[in-house]
């Protein structure tokens, strides 16, 4: 089954980087931004995350939330934030990785050759009643945030 735009978001439940449980549906009434990304602190997951950072101001006047999330756990996100001055939650999706697995965004991956079960860089836009706005499977990690800036007509 694959995710489409009017979807209902699949719910989730993550614990973020001060390991507190973060619920999807408890953001009803504003837009989301879900983004899986595969490691903390690697160059495209370091470009894409300072993207968003970058962009902040815009994506917080439109109360747009912003929730990055990768198999790192909650020392390693908060590292990430605190070196890159991050203003958005990081979420840890441990491995089987059930949140990205019902975002299809978990998968057989090649990397130099080889074959692996990682994260995909995919990105998703919740509307306020929790449905799926918009789906970006081929992410440029260096401007994403200014992709969904333009799409939603923010600028």
């Amino acid at each position: 089954m694959t995710l489409q735009i009017g979807d209902s978001a699949p719910d989730f439940t993550l614990p973020n980087q001060d390991d507190i449980s973060i619920t999807l549906s408890s953001f009803r009434g504003q837009r989301v931004v879900i983004y899986f990304y595969p490691k903390d602190q690697t160059p495209g997951c370091t470009k894409e995350a300072c993207n968003f950072r970058d962009r902040w101001e815009v994506l917080e006047a439109n109360q747009i939330k912003v929730l990055g999330i990768s198999k790192d756990g909650a020392s390693s996100h908060l590292k990430f934030i605190n070196k890159y001055q991050l203003p958005f939650i990081l979420l840890t999706d441990k491995e089987p990785c059930p949140v990205a697995t019902s975002y299809e965004s978990y998968g057989l991956k090649k990397f130099m050759g080889r074959e692996y079960m990682g994260m995909m860089r995919h990105t998703f836009v919740i509307d306020s009643t929790g449905k799926i706005e918009a789906i970006y499977l081929k992410v440029k990690a260096d401007s994403m945030a200014d992709e969904i800036i333009k799409d939603l007509g923010l600028v």
